[in-house]
């Protein structure tokens, strides 16, 4: 059982708001994260950073970004939605602003970890929050639409970040934190009086307020009926604690997300490293202007998105997910030839490579949100992130030591297995969500609201 009036509703200016405000999460995600690399330029001279502290203030926000996740993806799940969805926004405003005023490396350190918490925890917030209020055929590409606004944030502070070292100079750092906190506080601004998600509040039993913020946000009176109907299926499955995560087939579902989202992002981390090298050949070298040739890497894995956004809510995320990566194994398998390769085939497996990604970008979010209830749905993103992130963070120490010790072209068939070990998980363990409900996708096999609404539905 599901609630109609928002499952069938077509796209309006309120969903195309609630998108917009629900990647500004991602969108700093990619900003902060990216513009302390260019920051660090300045900020080792004046702070007489040692290479361990840099290393240290780099990875501080990937710990962070996996705390975050793991912890408050269950407190949203506990106390709500909207409550968590402009608190985290606010710690990244004041961590921001406490960074201008850094004079140590331990407390660019501690802020780099808190402002990774305050990121962590708005993945689950606020993508379970647009998947509970998104029409079911459009669900898949607005969900997209979030990881798209990542890309397009990494590369915002890669230029924000040129532009203000070229007209400040000295203490330039310290404006690239700044800015920080002035996008942070517009997506804040964005956020404000956003309504909470009914599915949310139908799980608590609170009918009367869904009814209303249905009303306000959409314009349509739900009948009480309906929305008892619902609370009952909600609520019949609201027992569902973290524990339930690793049993049965939820034990599958998390395990399918986690690898999954790690099997995609190990080796893009590869393709980050390697990509401003084949960048310098364009005239963008070291320097500042090396930061032009990062935004370009950003934005052509950002265009990579945008053909498997059309292509998840068409012909479905199974069949998108499994051929995304087979075909991500290609060009790295070429690349396998390693630094003797023509240039021409470099730049052409970067940007196949880029291109393909775009599947299993697109639904990172998506599938932790599709197949988890609504009493967990958060605590599965955050699950998920948060695993990712160990899958990231590992791969990005140890690329230079793969580079130097194995080559380049090993390192990149080592990414073309990751990549198929992606393709094992995905053939084995997707399950088809395309034209379900979030009810029916989430549901256990066999459970009466876990069958598809229609014949259009995809068995699984």
């Amino acid at each position: 059982m599901s609630i109609r009036a928002i499952d069938e509703m077509p796209l309006t200016g309120f969903h195309r708001k609630l998108t917009w405000a629900c990647a500004g999460g991602p969108f700093l995600d990619g900003y902060l994260l990216s513009i302390v690399g260019v920051a660090l330029v300045g900020m080792s001279g004046d702070l007489a950073l040692t290479t361990a502290e840099q290393s240290m203030i780099g990875a501080s926000a990937l710990v962070g970004i996996f705390f975050g996740g793991l912890c408050m993806g269950p407190l949203t799940d506990r106390i709500g939605r909207e409550a968590m969805y402009t608190a985290d926004l606010a710690v990244l405003v004041v961590g921001s602003v406490v960074s201008v005023f850094a004079d140590a490396a331990w407390q660019i350190i501690l802020l780099r970890f808190v402002l990774g918490v305050a990121i962590g925890a708005d993945y689950p917030i606020a993508t379970s929050l647009l998947a509970e209020w998104a029409p079911t055929r459009h669900r898949g590409r607005l969900l997209g639409y979030l990881i798209l606004a990542w890309y397009v944030g990494a590369a915002a502070a890669y230029v924000i970040g040129y532009a203000i070292a070229e007209s400040v100079g000295s203490g330039a750092w310290r404006w690239m934190v700044a800015s920080g906190a002035v996008l942070s506080a517009l997506v804040l601004l964005i956020r404000v009086g956003t309504p909470e998600s009914p599915l949310w509040l139908v799980n608590k039993g609170r009918t009367a307020q869904a009814q209303k913020a249905i009303e306000q946000a959409i314009g349509r009176t739900v009948p009480v009926p309906e929305l008892l109907a619902a609370a009952a299926v909600e609520q019949s499955a609201s027992t569902y604690r973290l524990r339930d995560l690793f049993k049965g087939v939820y034990l599958r579902r998390t395990l399918f997300c986690g690898l999954f989202y790690t099997c995609q992002i190990t080796p893009m981390f590869a393709l980050y490293t390697f990509g401003p090298a084949i960048l310098v050949s364009f005239g963008l070298h070291d320097g500042n202007t090396g930061n032009l040739g990062s935004a370009l890497i950003s934005l052509v894995f950002a265009l990579g998105c945008l053909p498997a956004l059309r292509m998840v809510d068409r012909i479905g995320r199974r069949p998108v997910i499994i051929w995304s990566f087979a075909l991500m194994a290609v060009p790295l398998v070429v690349l396998g030839g390693g630094a003797a390769l023509p240039l021409g085939v470099v730049i052409a497996c970067f940007c196949a490579y880029a291109l393909f990604s775009g599947g299993p970008t697109v639904l990172e979010w998506s599938y932790p949100n599709e197949l988890f209830p609504t009493s967990i749905r958060a605590t599965a993103g955050g699950v998920a992130t948060s695993l990712s992130r160990v899958g990231a963070a590992v791969g990005t120490f140890l690329l230079p030591i793969s580079l130097t010790g194995l080559g380049v072209g090993t390192t990149m068939l080592i990414g073309a297995g990751i990549t198929l070990v992606g393709w094992v998980v995905s053939v084995a363990w997707a399950e088809e969500t395309k034209g379900r409900t979030l009810a029916e996708s989430s549901g256990l096999p066999g459970d009466a609201h876990s069958a598809p609404a229609d014949s259009r539905a995809v068995p699984r």
